[in-house]
């Protein structure tokens, strides 16, 4: 209910309220009359919280199914549109010279270059930059997260989320609402900055307006970041204090050196992929004793 509310419905109610305030002044219609934007009574009130808030949620339930793409599109997966294509290799361009630049920073001496060391820390490899920074924010998390222990990100997180502990559930989900409803909040706002600016159009002394809803969709976009930043980072603790869960889980015996690990995930990923069953002795003790324990039972 709580991420129903602040990811889906508080962000849908600022749109259909601009859109609502909008329509009641007329101002697609003609010069706004912002006098008559406002209830005049205490009914009139009711009728038109009523209206939003039923408005708000049908709208927050129809946007629900499309809350990936939402991400997704702010990521910066714009290559399969032929229009986006190339602003996608534009920006990615200008995100390869950030990139550079902070390595260049990186290689002196002093708190600029502990910056961008730090900075360059939560970036992926400058060969699959995205053209977005919160595309590249959630793309670090999900190509090198168990890549390091020889684990497919992609492919294992479903399985792995699965073995996580209550309080680390908590933490991935608390921080997954928060870069949801960064996004829809992003979303809200231009799209209110867009309305704003059409019914306003013949209107030079109120067109400003649209002007700090888009400050305000800008401020929501640095919090998807933030918030991608911090869900990157702990898909890597998960992968840290989880990965033998995920072997324990599935039957397989657990590796006695770092060489052995890297193989036995490796043929794992190889299994999450879709090729096939990997070549690795399973591991029944625990079960096969509780079943011998419950068979010798009278």
């Amino acid at each position: 209910m709580r991420r129903l509310l602040t990811v889906g419905f508080v962000p849908s109610v600022l749109f259909v309220t601009c859109v609502w305030v909008l329509l009641r002044a007329d101002s697609y219609g003609g010069r706004s009359d912002w006098g008559s934007a406002l209830p005049s009574s205490s009914g009139d009130w009711t009728g038109n919280l009523l209206g939003i808030a039923a408005c708000a949620s049908l709208l927050a339930l129809l946007l629900h199914p499309f809350q990936v793409r939402a991400v997704r599109v702010l990521e910066g997966y714009w290559d399969r549109w032929p229009a986006t294509a190339g602003l996608a290799g534009v920006l990615v361009a200008i995100q390869r010279r950030r990139h550079h630049a902070l390595r260049a920073r990186a290689s002196r001496t002093g708190p600029v270059a502990a910056d961008a060391r730090r900075r360059l820390a939560t970036r992926p490899p400058v060969d699959v930059l995205l053209p977005t920074a919160l595309g590249n924010a959630l793309r670090f998390g999900e190509i090198t997260a168990g890549e390091r222990y020889g684990l497919t990100t992609l492919s294992s997180w479903p399985r792995i989320y699965m073995q996580v502990s209550d309080r680390m559930a908590q933490a991935l989900r608390s921080t997954r609402d928060a870069l949801d409803t960064s996004v829809n909040l992003c979303w809200s706002f231009l799209s209110a900055a867009t309305v704003l600016g059409i019914g306003l159009s013949d209107e030079p002394g109120v067109r400003w307006l649209f002007a700090p809803v888009l400050g305000l969709a800008a401020v929501a976009y640095k919090g998807a970041v933030i918030a991608a930043q911090a869900y990157s980072g702990l898909m890597h603790v998960v992968f840290d204090l989880h990965r033998f869960d995920l072997l324990e889980a599935l039957h397989h015996r657990l590796p006695a050196e770092r060489k052995g690990e890297r193989e036995a995930f490796a043929r794992v990923s190889h299994l999450f992929s879709g090729h096939g069953v990997p070549d690795l002795p399973y591991e029944h003790g625990a079960w096969r004793g509780s079943c011998a324990d419950d068979a010798a039972k009278p």
